[in-house]
Protein backbone atom coordinates (compact mmCIF):
# COMPACT_ATOMS: atom_id res chain seq x y z
CA UNK A 1 0.00 0.00 0.00
CA UNK A 2 2.80 2.63 0.77
CA UNK A 3 6.21 2.65 -0.95
CA UNK A 4 9.04 2.61 0.48
CA UNK A 5 10.71 6.06 -0.23
CA UNK A 6 14.47 7.29 -0.80
CA UNK A 7 15.83 9.60 2.14
CA UNK A 8 15.80 12.91 0.32
CA UNK A 9 12.94 12.05 -1.68
CA UNK A 10 10.72 9.75 0.38
CA UNK A 11 11.95 10.68 3.95
CA UNK A 12 10.27 14.18 3.10
CA UNK A 13 6.83 12.62 4.12
CA UNK A 14 7.86 9.94 5.85
CA UNK A 15 6.38 10.28 9.61
CA UNK A 16 2.76 11.52 8.78
CA UNK A 17 -0.25 11.24 11.15
CA UNK A 18 -3.53 9.66 10.59
CA UNK A 19 -6.84 10.82 9.32
CA UNK A 20 -9.52 10.09 12.26
CA UNK A 21 -12.87 10.43 10.31
CA UNK A 22 -14.91 7.05 11.80
CA UNK A 23 -18.70 6.29 12.17
CA UNK A 24 -20.11 4.74 14.82
CA UNK A 25 -21.15 1.95 12.55
CA UNK A 26 -17.13 1.68 12.16
CA UNK A 27 -16.14 1.87 15.56
CA UNK A 28 -18.52 -1.26 16.26
CA UNK A 29 -16.00 -3.20 14.25
CA UNK A 30 -12.72 -1.28 14.98
CA UNK A 31 -10.65 -0.95 18.04
CA UNK A 32 -8.93 2.05 16.58
CA UNK A 33 -10.03 4.94 13.93
CA UNK A 34 -9.63 2.88 10.53
CA UNK A 35 -6.73 3.96 8.93
CA UNK A 36 -4.38 3.93 11.93
CA UNK A 37 -6.05 0.12 11.87
CA UNK A 38 -5.14 -0.70 8.77
CA UNK A 39 -1.32 0.79 9.17
CA UNK A 40 -0.99 -1.49 12.39
CA UNK A 41 -2.19 -4.32 10.33
CA UNK A 42 -0.59 -3.66 7.05
CA UNK A 43 2.46 -2.19 7.82
CA UNK A 44 3.41 -3.14 11.31
CA UNK A 45 1.68 -6.46 11.15
CA UNK A 46 -0.56 -6.71 14.03
CA UNK A 47 -2.49 -9.40 14.54
CA UNK A 48 -5.99 -10.06 15.82
CA UNK A 49 -4.67 -10.67 19.60
CA UNK A 50 -2.71 -7.65 19.34
CA UNK A 51 -5.52 -5.84 18.66
CA UNK A 52 -7.84 -7.54 22.26
CA UNK A 53 -4.60 -6.20 23.75
CA UNK A 54 -5.23 -2.86 22.23
CA UNK A 55 -8.90 -3.27 23.63
CA UNK A 56 -8.39 -3.50 26.74
CA UNK A 57 -6.34 -0.44 27.56
CA UNK A 58 -2.35 -2.15 27.62
CA UNK A 59 0.16 -1.17 25.13
CA UNK A 60 1.68 -3.71 22.40
CA UNK A 61 4.86 -3.35 21.08
CA UNK A 62 6.23 -5.08 17.90
CA UNK A 63 10.07 -5.41 16.67
CA UNK A 64 10.35 -4.61 13.25
CA UNK A 65 12.86 -6.35 10.63
CA UNK A 66 16.03 -4.16 9.16
CA UNK A 67 17.90 -5.26 6.24
CA UNK A 68 21.22 -4.15 8.74
CA UNK A 69 22.39 -6.07 11.60
CA UNK A 70 23.66 -3.10 13.46
CA UNK A 71 19.95 -2.01 13.67
CA UNK A 72 16.97 -2.41 16.24
CA UNK A 73 13.85 -0.77 15.39
CA UNK A 74 10.74 -1.23 17.26
CA UNK A 75 6.94 0.14 16.97
CA UNK A 76 4.36 0.30 20.48
CA UNK A 77 1.00 1.91 20.90
CA UNK A 78 -1.60 2.31 23.58
CA UNK A 79 -4.34 4.61 24.23
CA UNK A 80 -4.63 6.89 27.05
CA UNK A 81 -7.46 8.29 28.61
CA UNK A 82 -6.56 11.82 28.98
CA UNK A 83 -6.28 15.32 26.92
CA UNK A 84 -3.96 15.68 24.50
CA UNK A 85 -2.55 18.92 26.07
CA UNK A 86 -1.30 17.26 28.77
CA UNK A 87 0.98 14.80 26.38
CA UNK A 88 2.25 18.23 24.71
CA UNK A 89 2.99 20.03 28.47
CA UNK A 90 5.20 16.69 29.41
CA UNK A 91 7.15 16.54 26.29
CA UNK A 92 8.19 20.12 26.78
CA UNK A 93 9.05 19.28 30.36
CA UNK A 94 11.67 16.82 29.42
CA UNK A 95 13.91 16.99 32.76
CA UNK A 96 10.22 15.93 34.98
CA UNK A 97 9.51 13.31 31.93
CA UNK A 98 12.67 11.35 31.57
CA UNK A 99 13.47 11.31 35.96
CA UNK A 100 14.29 7.82 37.87
CA UNK A 101 16.30 5.06 38.32
CA UNK A 102 17.12 5.18 34.27
CA UNK A 103 17.83 8.47 33.90
CA UNK A 104 19.81 10.22 36.92
CA UNK A 105 20.25 13.48 35.27
CA UNK A 106 18.34 14.83 32.18
CA UNK A 107 18.87 18.90 31.75
CA UNK A 108 18.13 20.95 29.13
CA UNK A 109 20.46 23.01 27.26
CA UNK A 110 20.13 26.95 27.22
CA UNK A 111 20.15 28.72 23.57
CA UNK A 112 22.99 28.43 22.86
CA UNK A 113 24.24 25.91 24.63
CA UNK A 114 26.96 27.06 27.72
CA UNK A 115 29.06 25.34 29.50
CA UNK A 116 27.41 25.29 32.75
CA UNK A 117 24.60 23.50 30.78
CA UNK A 118 26.77 20.36 31.85
CA UNK A 119 27.86 21.45 35.37
CA UNK A 120 26.03 17.92 36.79
CA UNK A 121 27.41 15.33 34.86
CA UNK A 122 29.81 13.17 37.00
CA UNK A 123 31.84 10.13 35.18
CA UNK A 124 32.11 6.78 37.63
CA UNK A 125 35.39 5.87 37.81
CA UNK A 126 35.50 3.10 34.52
CA UNK A 127 34.63 6.22 32.50
CA UNK A 128 37.31 8.03 33.88
CA UNK A 129 40.38 4.98 33.72
CA UNK A 130 38.66 4.73 30.44
CA UNK A 131 39.80 8.08 29.14
CA UNK A 132 42.71 8.26 30.94
CA UNK A 133 43.57 5.17 28.16
CA UNK A 134 42.27 6.77 25.45
CA UNK A 135 44.34 6.33 21.70
CA UNK A 136 42.68 6.31 18.41
CA UNK A 137 41.71 3.52 17.29
CA UNK A 138 41.57 2.38 21.17
CA UNK A 139 39.11 3.90 23.64
CA UNK A 140 35.95 2.47 25.29
CA UNK A 141 34.18 5.18 24.80
CA UNK A 142 33.09 6.69 22.02
CA UNK A 143 34.93 10.11 20.81
CA UNK A 144 36.12 11.81 17.89
CA UNK A 145 39.59 13.01 17.08
CA UNK A 146 39.48 16.53 18.51
CA UNK A 147 38.42 14.59 22.15
CA UNK A 148 41.26 12.48 21.91
CA UNK A 149 43.68 14.59 21.06
CA UNK A 150 42.27 17.54 23.92
CA UNK A 151 42.96 14.03 26.56
CA UNK A 152 46.65 13.96 25.20
CA UNK A 153 47.88 17.14 27.11
CA UNK A 154 45.21 15.83 30.25
CA UNK A 155 47.58 15.51 33.44
CA UNK A 156 46.61 11.92 34.79
CA UNK A 157 48.25 11.54 37.55
CA UNK A 158 46.96 14.99 39.85
CA UNK A 159 44.72 14.00 42.39
CA UNK A 160 42.23 15.87 40.51
CA UNK A 161 41.88 13.59 37.51
CA UNK A 162 38.09 12.58 38.15
CA UNK A 163 37.35 16.27 37.97
CA UNK A 164 39.38 17.14 35.17
CA UNK A 165 38.15 13.63 32.94
CA UNK A 166 34.40 15.19 33.65
CA UNK A 167 35.57 18.62 32.29
CA UNK A 168 36.68 16.92 29.15
CA UNK A 169 33.42 15.29 28.88
CA UNK A 170 31.59 18.94 29.58
CA UNK A 171 33.52 20.49 26.96
CA UNK A 172 33.17 18.02 24.04
CA UNK A 173 29.72 17.64 24.74
CA UNK A 174 29.35 21.57 24.17
CA UNK A 175 31.36 21.56 21.28
CA UNK A 176 28.97 18.94 19.85
CA UNK A 177 25.83 20.89 20.97
CA UNK A 178 27.24 24.00 19.46
CA UNK A 179 28.98 22.94 16.51
CA UNK A 180 25.64 20.98 15.75
CA UNK A 181 23.34 23.84 16.07
CA UNK A 182 25.18 26.13 13.62
CA UNK A 183 25.94 23.34 10.96
CA UNK A 184 23.86 20.39 11.48
CA UNK A 185 24.38 16.60 10.75
CA UNK A 186 27.70 17.49 9.06
CA UNK A 187 29.32 18.33 11.91
CA UNK A 188 28.10 15.46 14.00
CA UNK A 189 31.38 14.00 15.45
CA UNK A 190 33.53 11.15 13.39
CA UNK A 191 34.03 8.17 16.01
CA UNK A 192 37.35 6.83 16.46
CA UNK A 193 37.31 4.93 19.50
CA UNK A 194 38.06 1.64 17.34
CA UNK A 195 38.91 0.12 14.37
CA UNK A 196 37.38 1.82 11.43
CA UNK A 197 36.55 5.83 11.35
CA UNK A 198 32.45 6.04 11.85
CA UNK A 199 30.63 9.29 11.15
CA UNK A 200 27.23 10.04 13.43
CA UNK A 201 25.89 11.56 10.14
CA UNK A 202 26.41 8.66 7.86
CA UNK A 203 24.92 6.17 10.43
CA UNK A 204 21.93 8.49 11.31
CA UNK A 205 21.35 8.86 7.06
CA UNK A 206 21.31 4.94 7.09
CA UNK A 207 18.90 4.67 10.46
CA UNK A 208 16.32 6.59 8.38
CA UNK A 209 16.42 4.20 5.20
CA UNK A 210 15.60 1.39 7.48
CA UNK A 211 12.45 2.79 9.41
CA UNK A 212 9.68 2.04 7.79
CA UNK A 213 7.63 4.37 5.95
CA UNK A 214 4.13 5.68 7.08
CA UNK A 215 1.31 6.82 5.69
CA UNK A 216 1.88 10.44 3.93
CA UNK A 217 -0.81 12.62 6.11
CA UNK A 218 1.96 14.82 7.81
CA UNK A 219 3.88 17.75 7.11
CA UNK A 220 7.20 17.12 6.10
CA UNK A 221 10.25 16.14 8.49
CA UNK A 222 12.89 13.73 6.17
CA UNK A 223 14.16 16.99 4.71
CA UNK A 224 14.18 18.41 8.81
CA UNK A 225 16.00 15.61 10.15
CA UNK A 226 18.44 15.42 7.50
CA UNK A 227 19.02 19.08 6.77
CA UNK A 228 18.37 21.29 10.23
CA UNK A 229 19.49 23.83 10.55
CA UNK A 230 19.01 24.83 7.13
CA UNK A 231 15.64 23.18 7.24
CA UNK A 232 12.76 23.81 9.36
CA UNK A 233 9.17 22.75 10.68
CA UNK A 234 7.29 25.65 10.52
CA UNK A 235 5.12 25.86 13.84
CA UNK A 236 7.41 23.75 15.72
CA UNK A 237 9.60 24.47 18.66
CA UNK A 238 13.00 22.47 19.58
CA UNK A 239 15.48 22.12 22.14
CA UNK A 240 18.52 19.77 23.19
CA UNK A 241 18.56 17.87 26.42
CA UNK A 242 21.65 16.04 27.78
CA UNK A 243 20.96 12.92 30.45
CA UNK A 244 22.88 10.24 32.30
CA UNK A 245 20.96 6.77 31.62
CA UNK A 246 21.35 3.43 33.35
CA UNK A 247 20.25 1.05 30.69
CA UNK A 248 22.78 -1.12 30.09
CA UNK A 249 26.05 -2.50 31.69
CA UNK A 250 27.74 0.94 31.37
CA UNK A 251 26.21 4.56 32.79
CA UNK A 252 25.92 6.42 29.37
CA UNK A 253 25.96 10.15 28.32
CA UNK A 254 23.86 11.08 26.18
CA UNK A 255 23.24 14.47 23.90
CA UNK A 256 19.70 14.40 22.10
CA UNK A 257 17.80 17.23 20.31
CA UNK A 258 14.16 17.08 20.74
CA UNK A 259 11.22 18.78 18.42
CA UNK A 260 7.77 18.71 18.91
CA UNK A 261 5.33 19.69 16.18
CA UNK A 262 1.39 20.34 16.91
CA UNK A 263 -0.85 20.52 13.97
CA UNK A 264 -4.62 21.37 14.56
CA UNK A 265 -5.29 17.73 15.61
CA UNK A 266 -2.19 16.04 16.15
CA UNK A 267 1.38 15.95 17.45
CA UNK A 268 4.54 14.44 16.72
CA UNK A 269 7.66 14.68 18.45
CA UNK A 270 10.86 13.78 17.29
CA UNK A 271 13.94 12.54 19.77
CA UNK A 272 17.00 12.59 17.97
CA UNK A 273 20.59 11.40 19.46
CA UNK A 274 23.57 13.56 18.61
CA UNK A 275 26.01 11.66 20.86
CA UNK A 276 26.62 8.66 23.22
CA UNK A 277 29.30 7.82 25.35
CA UNK A 278 28.81 4.30 24.96
CA UNK A 279 26.81 1.40 22.50
CA UNK A 280 25.02 3.78 20.31
CA UNK A 281 26.10 5.27 16.96
CA UNK A 282 23.08 6.80 15.85
CA UNK A 283 19.38 6.51 17.49
CA UNK A 284 15.59 8.34 16.49
CA UNK A 285 12.03 7.87 18.37
CA UNK A 286 9.24 9.19 16.60
CA UNK A 287 6.41 9.58 19.19
CA UNK A 288 2.86 10.59 17.31
CA UNK A 289 0.05 11.48 19.55
CA UNK A 290 -3.22 10.67 17.40
CA UNK A 291 -6.79 11.63 18.85
CA UNK A 292 -9.93 9.29 18.65
CA UNK A 293 -12.65 11.27 18.41
CA UNK A 294 -14.99 8.15 18.85
CA UNK A 295 -13.43 6.85 21.98
CA UNK A 296 -12.08 9.90 23.72
CA UNK A 297 -8.65 10.32 24.32
CA UNK A 298 -5.72 9.88 22.01
CA UNK A 299 -3.39 7.18 20.72
CA UNK A 300 -0.13 7.37 21.61
CA UNK A 301 2.17 5.31 18.99
CA UNK A 302 6.38 5.35 19.16
CA UNK A 303 8.96 3.82 16.53
CA UNK A 304 12.28 3.96 18.28
CA UNK A 305 15.13 2.61 16.14
CA UNK A 306 18.95 2.70 16.71
CA UNK A 307 22.41 1.46 15.36
CA UNK A 308 24.53 0.26 17.83
CA UNK A 309 27.98 -1.44 18.05
CA UNK A 310 28.93 -5.15 19.16
CA UNK A 311 25.51 -6.47 16.96
CA UNK A 312 27.34 -8.84 14.02
CA UNK A 313 29.35 -12.01 13.85
CA UNK A 314 28.72 -14.84 15.84
CA UNK A 315 28.85 -13.11 19.15
CA UNK A 316 26.50 -10.22 17.44
CA UNK A 317 24.07 -13.03 16.77
CA UNK A 318 23.18 -13.83 20.75
CA UNK A 319 23.54 -10.02 22.14
CA UNK A 320 20.96 -8.66 18.89
CA UNK A 321 18.70 -11.06 20.17
CA UNK A 322 18.72 -9.75 23.99
CA UNK A 323 19.14 -6.59 22.91
CA UNK A 324 15.99 -6.59 20.86
CA UNK A 325 13.98 -8.14 23.46
CA UNK A 326 15.23 -5.57 26.08
CA UNK A 327 14.44 -2.44 23.68
CA UNK A 328 11.20 -4.10 23.15
CA UNK A 329 10.55 -4.27 26.91
CA UNK A 330 11.48 -1.07 27.32
CA UNK A 331 9.49 0.67 24.83
CA UNK A 332 6.94 -1.08 26.79
CA UNK A 333 7.57 0.04 30.24
CA UNK A 334 8.02 3.60 28.73
CA UNK A 335 4.03 3.49 27.14
CA UNK A 336 2.97 1.75 30.78
CA UNK A 337 4.11 4.50 32.65
CA UNK A 338 3.58 7.07 30.65
CA UNK A 339 -0.33 5.80 30.15
CA UNK A 340 -0.41 6.00 33.91
CA UNK A 341 1.33 9.50 34.79
CA UNK A 342 -0.91 11.08 31.79
CA UNK A 343 -4.03 9.41 32.70
CA UNK A 344 -3.69 9.86 37.10
CA UNK A 345 -3.20 13.78 36.35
Amino acid sequence: MWERVTPVAGLVAIFVLLPLSVTSADRSEAVLPVDLESYLTDVVGFSRRDFATLETGAPVTQLLATESKTQVTTFGIVWINAPLERFVAAQREVETLEQGDAFPVTRRLSSPPVLGDFAELRLVDDDVDALRKCRPGSCDIKLDAQALAALMSVDWRGADRTETAGRAMQQMLLRVATTYERGGNARLPVYRDKGDPISVEEEFRALLLEIPPLPTFLPPVGAYLLEYPRAWLPGSTSFLYWQETRFGLKPTIRLNHQTILETSREVLVLSKMLYASHYFRSALEVRMAVPDQARGGFWLATISSSRADGLTGLTGFFVRGRVRSEVARGIQTVLTTTKARLEGE
